[in-house]
């Protein structure tokens, strides 16, 4: 690695994927102010919605989201209301 073109505050940094608490540990630029001990160091802490242990394109279980039958279900609810 050349000298003199990284910034400072380039350090192992541990992400946190939230929805399954999986956790992996490179190097980042990110800032932040939690920490998490993992293995009895001390690491900056980044919070995922999603990575690649939980990515359904990667695990292969995608979920289907009915956003159709949900517009139906809501059109047959208030069809009563509907003007004549």
């Amino acid at each position: 690695m050349q000298k003199g073109i990284h910034p400072d505050n380039y350090r192992l940094v541990a992400f946190k994927d939230m929805s399954n608490d999986e956790i992996f540990i490179t190097k980042s630029t990110a800032d932040t102010k939690e920490t998490i001990e993992v293995d009895g160091n001390e690491y900056p802490l980044i919070k995922l919605e999603i990575s690649r242990t939980s990515h359904p394109f990667y695990t292969g279980q995608s979920k289907l989201i009915d956003t159709a039958g949900r517009i139906d279900k809501f059109k047959n609810k208030y069809a009563k209301f509907k003007k004549k």
